[in-house]
Parts: C-alpha cells; sequence; structure tokens
C-alpha cells in the first residue's frame, strides 16, 4: 500500500494517516517536517532538496502513507502510489479543527509557539478556495483530478 492524503490544513490528514499507521503498519511521512527551511519567517525548502527527501523516503519503505498540504511535493509520487485521498470537509471544518489541534511537537517548541501562530493559520486556511498556490483548493483538484489510480474525496 502506497497511500497519498491530501487536503487543506486542519482537513485531518495526520488522524487518518496515524489510523493507516496503527491498522496497516504504514511508515508515514509528514510533509511539513521536510518543505520547510529552518528559518524564520519559514521559507520553503528548495523543491529539489525536498524531492530527493521524499524518493529517499519511498526506497526505504515498501509500504507507506504521505501526507500534506502541498500539491507540488505529492505529484512528485502520485505515479507511484496506489491510493490518492483527498480531505475536502469545508473552511469552518478545517478552521474548527486548526482551534482543537493538540501541540504538534514535531512542528513547534511548545504549544504557546503553536498557539502564538494560530490566527496566521486560520487566516491562511480561510484563502483556502481563493489562492492560487500549491497549497489551493485549486491545485488539489487539479492534481486528484488527473490521477487514474484509486482514489476517494472526503467532504465531512
Amino acid at each position: 500500500m502506497k497511500l497519498l492524503i491530501l487536503g487543506n490544513s486542519g482537513s485531518g490528514k495526520s488522524t487518518l494517516a496515524q489510523t493507516y499507521v496503527k491498522d496497516f503498519g504504514l511508515a508515514h511521512l509528514d510533509l511539513d517536517t521536510l518543505a520547510w527551511l529552518p528559518t524564520l519567517p519559514p521559507k520553503r525548502r528548495p523543491l529539489e532538496d525536498s524531492q530527493k527527501s521524499i524518493q529517499s523516503f519511498a526506497e526505504r519503505h515498501s509500504s507507506w502513507v504521505i501526507e500534506g498540504c502541498y500539491a507540488d511535493l505529492l505529484s512528485l509520487l502520485s505515479s507511484q502510489c496506489t491510493e490518492m485521498i483527498f480531505l475536502n470537509p469545508g473552511i469552518e471544518k478545517c478552521i474548527e479543527r486548526c482551534r482543537q489541534r493538540p501541540w504538534e511537537p514535531h512542528k513547534y517548541a511548545n504549544k504557546a509557539a503553536q498557539d502564538a501562530n494560530l490566527e496566521m493559520l486560520v487566516s491562511w486556511v480561510r484563502d483556502y478556495e481563493t489562492r492560487q498556490d500549491e497549497f489551493s483548493l485549486t491545485a488539489h483538484r487539479r492534481l486528484f483530478d488527473s490521477f487514474r489510480g484509486k482514489k476517494s474525496e472526503v467532504r465531512q
């Protein structure tokens, strides 16, 4: 099983990925862990560097789940995945989940640092349908619609 999960921030990607990890023993890659340079303000890693890291992960594991909101990075493995899941529960549900999110120690030094970023995240989530970048509904829809393998869109 080689699964790609995409969607807006707060759509449930990490939660669903953890279910697959637990139920099927899949290796898990959260693209947030390799998409950014450790700078303030955050800056994207060069696509080539991220691509090398993603490809290395995929080569090391025979079964995996990779999740994120990065259509550009996810597209690098769309030809290798056996299934794609697009989580699209709507803007308000994503915002609600962002506000309820527990501390993510792999992304933030502490819960206070995560909470300090919350309003920026909520604003970013709210722009999902109008942005035209690799994180947008447009980019996710294009990637999902072009995938010819097993796929499903979850709208709850």
